[in-house]
């Protein structure tokens, strides 16, 4: 209740809060939040309207799988990405980068490594709490921060597998937004098909050698700690068996980062090639077992694909509404084009197929709060999203007509950042064979 209080009251208001005093106050408040937000009762929940039946599809107060915490946190985000993300977007989209500013902006709002336990230096937030960052980013049409990347797929790897060490050299300023991290898996020649990886660390003597080059590297420009996919053993019964995990800071001496890739779309967001020449990595570095990376990543890719997903189902409600809200206004022969038939129809459509995958979306972030999220179901979840996410994207530009094709327009920024999505995360061919293996297999 004293939450609620000073949530309303705007104290925790993104102008309001600055310095570590701010940081570590509202990030206090923060974490009694989530956890509060964990104590509500199912009768409350089930009060709540689906997106189907409400006003829009990005409304707060909505959905079963929240309550009113979320929603006070929710609020909170929204407000952080109109205020601090939305009027600098353009100026970063031109730099092909974020501002370092922002990033620990965020950390003082206590919106990076929501979902890592306190005890680990994190927020102790729920999933649902980190999903509403994901979805909130996604509603202001703003994809440069990759936040999402450095909460919720590389934390994880660190808190999960870490020594003691180094979970408390890496999370706590990887939550207070002052170290930026990447993953490093894909490769020139290897990307869905992670046994095909090269990059290699041979032992010398208590040391590691590391070489090789990584490419598409989210945050990778920026990067202040990098999780780098490597082979350690060659001679191993399986490549999978020859796969570690290693923690290279920037600055190590043969550690290189190439020029900012110029992407169609994503423009904001940092990505990199990265260059590894001879790397001496101390044992240190070593992040969980030798030879167990490849475990490691199957363990962790489903949360990973699920943020893609929900950020793709936030995508479809962004383009349905801000199109819903074009077609209202536009005039052709003489009245709105929202009077045109064929018009409602396709929105009619469009609506119907982005609250069903908003439905399935949201089991699986409850499979996920309760640990029952399978790598096949967390496929089918990113195939599906971001399917549907290049289809609504494709169809609400149409409804657009010409404006719909100029930069100006949010459409066809959403449009552009759409294209990605079936492609990173493992391609949705290959999400497709891994459901397949789970229906036909014999075991």
């Amino acid at each position: 209740m004293f939450l609620r209080k000073v949530f309303q009251s705007g104290v925790f208001g993104v102008k309001n809060v600055s310095g570590r005093g701010g940081q570590v106050l509202f990030a206090a408040a923060a974490r009694k939040q989530h956890s509060q937000a964990q104590q509500q009762g199912s009768q409350v929940a089930s009060m709540r309207p689906e997106t189907s039946s409400a006003k829009t599809l990005m409304d707060i107060g909505t959905r079963r799988i929240f309550n009113e915490d979320h929603d006070i946190f929710r609020q909170s985000v929204r407000r952080f990405f109109q205020e601090e993300v939305v009027p600098h977007h353009k100026e970063w989209e031109k730099a092909g980068e974020v501002s370092r500013e922002l990033w620990e902006k965020a950390g003082e709002q206590g919106l990076l490594g929501v979902m890592i336990p306190e005890e680990h230096g994190g927020i102790g937030g729920d999933v649902f709490s980190a999903a509403i960052t994901w979805e909130e980013q996604m509603y202001c049409n703003c994809t440069g921060p990759g936040f999402a990347l450095h909460s919720d797929i590389v934390m994880p790897y660190i808190v999960n597998y870490g020594s003691q060490e180094q979970i408390e050299r890496f999370v706590p300023p990887m939550t207070a937004g002052k170290c930026i991290g990447a993953i490093a898996m894909t490769e020139p020649g290897a990307g869905s098909d992670l046994q095909g990886v090269r990059t290699y660390a041979r032992k010398d003597g208590g040391d590691w050698i590391l070489n090789g080059n990584k490419v598409f590297i989210t945050n990778g420009w920026m990067a202040d700690v990098v999780v780098v996919v490597t082979v350690t053993n060659r001679e191993a019964k399986t490549a999978a068996h020859g796969i570690s995990l290693f923690l290279v800071e920037n600055g190590m001496k043969g550690f290189q980062k190439g020029r900012k890739l110029e992407k169609i779309g994503l423009k904001a967001q940092d990505t990199a090639e990265l260059f590894f020449e001879d790397v001496r990595l101390p044992a240190s570095a070593l992040l969980g077992e030798l030879n167990k990376g490849f475990y490691y990543l199957m363990n962790e890719l489903p949360q990973e694909r699920l943020v893609i997903a929900d950020m793709a189902i936030s995508s479809c409600e962004f383009m349905f509404e801000e199109t819903r809200n074009y077609v209202l206004q536009r005039k052709a022969f003489g009245k709105t084009v929202a009077h045109l038939q064929t018009v409602q129809h396709k929105l009619a459509e469009l609506k119907t197929e982005i609250c069903v995958g908003r439905a399935f979306v949201d089991n699986c972030l409850q499979l996920l709060s309760e640990r029952r999220l399978d790598p096949s179901t967390a496929s089918m979840a990113k195939f599906w999203a971001s399917d549907l996410q290049n289809k609504v994207a494709t169809q609400c530009l149409q409804l657009h007509g010409g404006w719909g094709y100029m930069w100006e327009y949010p459409i066809a920024k959403a449009f552009v950042d759409s294209r990605i999505q079936p492609i990173y995360g493992g391609t949705n061919e290959i999400m497709k064979e891994l459901i397949a293996r789970s229906i036909v297999s014999q075991k």
